[in-house]
């Protein structure tokens, strides 16, 4: 759930305020309106909101289950982790283009939150592949 909010806030606050420093976020814009650019603020909240959904029924899920088997629960959110990186990529080049057309500059993220949920979503994959692993040697370790 955190990751989601971050990266919302990454896309339509800290991003755009680190793009134009100086402005504020009204004046930023006010600015790419002017310019005939958004920040495309409906589909950032709504792959945050399907992120929050996501977590939010894994969390449910494993509450109604009352499975004392945590690592299922660990895997489903570390999928959704490493799920949120691509998503976040997607629905922040709309948005990082629009800023670079209204104030000539980069598309790039300006701040290092952008990298922070990058390597979040790298970690979880190397976890995920760990938890796999696990799971296929206790398997393989049970059949014998």
């Amino acid at each position: 759930m955190l990751y989601a909010i971050s990266g919302a806030l990454q896309i339509l606050v800290w991003n755009p305020l680190a793009a134009v420093p100086g402005a504020t976020l009204g004046q930023i814009r006010a600015d790419m309106a002017l310019a005939g650019e958004s920040l495309s603020a409906n589909g950032v909240l709504a792959w945050a909101g399907i992120g929050l959904l996501l977590a939010g029924v894994i969390l449910l899920v494993a509450t109604m289950r009352r499975t004392s088997r945590v690592w299922p629960v660990v895997a489903a959110y570390l999928v959704l982790l490493v799920f949120a990186a691509p998503g976040h990529f997607f629905v922040s080049f709309g948005p990082g283009m629009s800023l670079a057309d209204t104030f000539l500059i980069s598309g790039a993220d300006h701040t290092t939150w952008g990298m922070v949920l990058y390597l979040v979503s790298a970690a979880a994959l190397l976890t995920l592949i760990v938890v796999i692993i696990r799971a296929a040697r206790a398997v393989s370790a049970g059949a014998e």
